[in-house]
């Protein structure tokens, strides 16, 4: 836990979802975008991946059968064994960690590929800068982070003032336990300070009102 502004705190609403079939069932399959890039990756010549906030590992568990050695984070303990559990399944070996995206416990220049999705948009401004920080540490340089943040263009979004580098609101489904940072470009920009940006897109998430920047950048 970093202990930095408004805590990384979604995990803690994470660890019962993520125990029934149920909660984990809309969580299993790994986004296109995020296969797509990372066999780019790949087939460029990176090897070493982290899945920051992974979850129940959906995406860690495409990146290992992908080729990639992979370090996978969370902070949630449900989450993580049923990663270890599917992992053992599969026959994949993947570092699973328990550790904050605030803090991560790897040196310097440790991986090609960063991957944050759905995540560092998890708490407030000092949160996320503090993740996205964190994640350009341990990529070496050239590296990829591929994100995503919530949009401010989001339509269903709690007014709450503004906090640190951006406005802040109740989060997903509007639940104050899981507050969210939401992000236009001058927010970004503050962000994703030290990185090239390769491909940064505002896109809606279906029909749920939240929009998503979809971030594709390089360790400059």
């Amino acid at each position: 836990m970093s202990g930095i502004g408004n805590k990384d705190i979604a995990h803690e609403a994470r660890e019962t979802v993520w125990v029934p079939d149920e909660g984990r069932r809309g969580w299993l399959r790994p986004e296109r975008e995020v296969i797509e890039v990372a066999k780019r990756l790949f087939a460029k010549g990176s090897r070493a991946a982290i899945d920051v906030a992974c979850g129940v590992g959906r995406h860690a568990l495409g990146l290992a059968e992908i080729g990639f050695a992979v370090s996978a984070t969370d902070l949630s303990d449900a989450a993580l064994n049923q990663l270890r559990e599917e992992a053992g399944i599969r026959a994949l070996d993947i570092d699973v960690t328990l550790a904050s995206m605030t803090a991560l416990p790897y040196l310097d220049h440790s991986f090609d590929y960063a991957l944050a999705y759905n995540v560092s948009c998890h708490g407030d401004g000092s949160v996320a800068r503090a993740a996205i920080a964190e994640a350009r540490r341990v990529l070496r340089k050239g590296g990829i982070l591929q994100a995503t943040m919530l949009s401010t263009r989001s339509t269903t979004r709690q007014s709450g003032g503004t906090i640190a580098a951006g406005p802040f609101g109740g989060g997903h489904d509007n639940r104050d336990h899981d507050p969210g940072i939401f992000c236009d470009t001058d927010t970004l920009k503050v962000f994703l300070a030290g990185f090239e940006w390769l491909q940064v897109e505002d896109r809606p998430r279906g029909g749920s009102g939240y929009r998503y920047w979809h971030i594709v950048v390089e360790r400059a």
